[in-house]
């Protein structure tokens, strides 16, 4: 005999309440765990932005911090040879401070050498120095480069022409005089031509002078070096 569905439901009828809870409670279980699933999901997204965020500032204060290395780096190293470029074209400083270009004293040579490296270790592109491999090596020569010239230098003005005769000492007092008169544009030609010539005489075997001290020194009075043999005084 064929039973119809609400034929079934109005003799057990009493059977709905307790299937009901039992479904009711699944799927109320099943909302909650969907909740639950679904607040996590959101937690992991936040923490996985986060922690992308996070990357991207901690790589970005890397680059920042890294890039100011640099510049400091850079900044030391132009500091130190405009310190040496002050001596180099200053000849009256180099007759003042001998030391500072002999090649005899051993801190002098090391200077030098370190002027040297620090130069070879600097890339003409400075974003090579983001490497850090390179950065560390050109800071390191810095670093000697500083110390070095320090070095020599306190011991160039502690020294000064103490190691010097009293007639070699005459001679650095001359040669002092002849080319502040080389290098006064007042003077005539005739007079600053064989004020150099003279001064150079008596530097002779004392004071070496770089090749860029006296070519800078040639070039500041090349007005008068470099004139017409006519405009010369017959001397």
């Amino acid at each position: 005999m064929r039973v119809t569905l609400w034929e079934f439901i109005g003799d057990y009828w009493w059977l709905v309440f307790p299937i009901g809870a039992v479904f009711g409670g699944s799927l109320g279980a099943a909302g909650k765990n969907l909740r639950k699933w679904d607040e996590r999901r959101r937690k992991d997204k936040l923490e996985l932005a986060r922690i992308k965020y996070g990357a991207r500032e901690a790589a970005a204060e890397r680059a920042r911090a890294t890039k100011a290395e640099i510049e400091r780096t850079l900044a030391r190293h132009d500091a130190v040879n405009q310190r040496w470029l002050d001596y180099e074209l200053d000849v009256a400083k180099l007759i003042d401070y001998p030391l500072i270009t002999d090649m005899r004293e051993p801190l002098t040579v090391d200077f030098h050498r370190a002027r040297r490296d620090a130069d070879a270790a600097r890339p003409e592109d400075p974003e090579e120095l983001r490497d850090p491999s390179v950065l560390a090596t050109y800071r390191e020569a810095v670093r000697r480069y500083e110390s070095a010239f320090d070095t020599a230098e306190q011991e160039a003005r502690r020294r000064r022409a103490a190691d010097f005769s009293p007639a070699e000492q005459q001679a650095l007092l001359r040669a002092k005089r002849f080319i502040s008169l080389a290098d006064d544009p007042a003077a005539s030609y005739a007079e600053r031509q064989s004020a150099y010539r003279r001064a150079t005489r008596e530097l002779d075997g004392l004071v070496v002078l770089p090749v860029a001290t006296t070519e800078a020194f040639e070039r500041r009075i090349a007005g008068a070096l470099d004139a017409p043999p006519s405009s010369a005084s017959p001397h």
